[in-house]
């Protein structure tokens, strides 16, 4: 199996470097996951790659638009279906994939991994040892989250499968997943105990828990950092031994106590 990473040209504060979009060819057969925003020099780049192979089909992880948009043209000239989740945000695919799903490439069985956190309907994709995370991980940053307790168990639902590769969304492959995997668990989880903290030391607003909790990110991520925090205080309410305002999940307004119970 051989792996192609095409970088396209949406650099910005949360793309990074770009959308990396793939070119999975086995044998004959090649396909495409993540074509990226539709961008017509990136479209072409993509196409290019992929006239070594037979084209089977163009794989979304999920539906935002630093991922999805070049996915019809790069599908029209290909001659392929797009496939992924249901449809969300202007994206519809051909086939909606469940979690388990495969698209057959060569000797390779693309499989759909549902993982969802980053967003309700995102899934990575399984290819052998190697999996394609999307925007569930990203390469040497950590990623806005909107349900943290679906995102936590992503995260662990691949480190169970012990992927030997993950080639994400955004930023270089990853060759030390484990590592990589268990430090992004403990960052959320350490984010989680900095909320907390602030919280009970009279922050009132999701503002002032990302000024305190986010000082050293430049405020422009602010609003982004924001739609974590939020995502933590829904799971903080949920949590019998957090006591927050009544809405403070959806109004960010919280006033809390954490009691460490037994059991």
């Amino acid at each position: 199996m051989n792996i192609a990473r095409i970088l396209a040209p949406n650099p910005g504060r949360l793309t990074g470097a770009g959308t990396n979009t793939y070119v999975v060819t086995s044998g004959s057969e090649c396909a495409v996951i993540d074509p990226g925003p539709a961008v017509a020099g990136h479209i072409d780049a993509v196409v290019t790659a992929c006239t070594a192979g037979h084209p089977v089909g163009v794989l979304v992880t999920h539906a935002h638009p630093d991922h999805f948009p070049a996915a019809p043209a790069v599908a029209s000239r290909l001659g392929v279906p797009v496939a992924g989740p249901g449809a969300a945000d202007g994206f519809k695919p051909d086939r909606v994939l469940a979690d388990g799903e495969t698209v057959e490439c060569g000797s390779v069985a693309i499989t759909a991994v549902a993982t969802p956190g980053h967003c309700a309907d995102h899934f990575c994709y399984r290819a052998g040892e190697h999996i394609f995370t999307g925007d569930l991980i990203l390469g040497g940053t950590s990623v806005v989250v909107e349900d943290v307790t679906a995102y936590l168990a992503s995260l662990r639902r691949l480190e169970r499968l012990d992927p030997a590769r993950l080639w994400p969304g955004h930023g270089d492959r990853i060759d030390d997943p484990q590592g990589v995997i268990a430090g992004l668990i403990e960052h959320r989880l350490q984010r989680e105990r900095e909320i907390i903290a602030v919280m009970e030391s009279g922050a009132a607003t999701v503002a002032e828990i990302v000024a305190r909790v986010y000082r050293d990110v430049p405020a422009a991520l602010h609003p982004a950092a924001a739609v974590s925090v939020a995502a933590h205080l829904r799971r903080l309410e949920a949590d019998p031994g957090v006591e927050l305002q009544s809405g403070a999940a959806e109004s960010g307004a919280p006033e809390s106590t954490r009691e460490e119970t037994a059991g």
